[in-house]
């Protein structure tokens, strides 16, 4: 039997086994039901409390910002320096949560060493973040360019956060800005190398489990 609906500890338990449920199955492998079973609580709780999977995964891994609430801002000042925009923003993210020891950063150092925090960052950012916006910028090849786009993002916060390689990690953030806009720039919206054979099936985008 779940727990009594409303009860103040139900947030908690649910926040408590959906960090362990993330950490165990990765963020496309874990389903609402499931970590409410985990919980032993009602699946309509945990949208009562959270609304969505990634809203959970947010709140269990005390991330500073939802990627989905950044992507509509981004897409709405057009394709042209959509490149910028989003590294600004990320930018200025992690440096927030870098500074304060928070769980992004520590997120991305974990990925280095532990297979199940990798898959958990490659996942949710793959799909929450750069699926979302390479399938909404109506371009060719968008898992390519959202994988490309990641390998850039993710480089740049590990050496800069995480390995502090200097001159990136004292860098000012404009020049950091000037020097890696234009390539993500180019991925996102620019033209890529043909390549007829089919890549591997993925969930980055629309869909997947809840």
């Amino acid at each position: 039997m779940g727990r009594t609906p409303g009860s103040p500890a139900n947030r908690e338990a649910i926040l408590s086994a959906a960090k362990t449920y993330f950490e165990r199955h990765g963020y496309e492998g874990s389903t609402i039901r499931g970590i409410a079973d985990a919980a032993g609580v009602d699946p309509a709780l945990l949208y009562h409390y959270f609304g969505s999977k990634d809203q959970l995964l947010v709140a269990a891994l005390q991330l500073p910002v939802n990627p989905r609430d950044v992507v509509p801002e981004l897409l709405a000042g057009g394709l042209d320096g959509i490149g910028e925009r989003l590294l600004r923003r990320l930018l200025g993210v992690w440096g927030r949560d870098w500074a304060a020891g928070g769980p992004m950063i520590g997120l991305i150092r974990a990925s280095a060493t532990h297979d199940e925090a990798a898959r958990l960052a490659r996942e949710f950012f793959s799909r929450e973040v750069m699926g979302r916006v390479a399938e909404s910028l109506d371009m060719p090849q968008p898992r390519l360019r959202a994988a490309l786009v990641g390998s850039q993002l993710m480089g740049l916060a590990m050496a800069r956060f995480v390995i502090k390689l200097e001159p990136i990690a004292s860098a000012d953030p404009e020049l950091l800005i000037a020097c890696y806009a234009p390539t993500i720039q180019r991925y996102l919206t620019g033209p890529l190398p043909s390549d007829d054979r089919p890549l591997p099936p993925t969930r980055i985008g629309k869909g997947g489990h809840q």
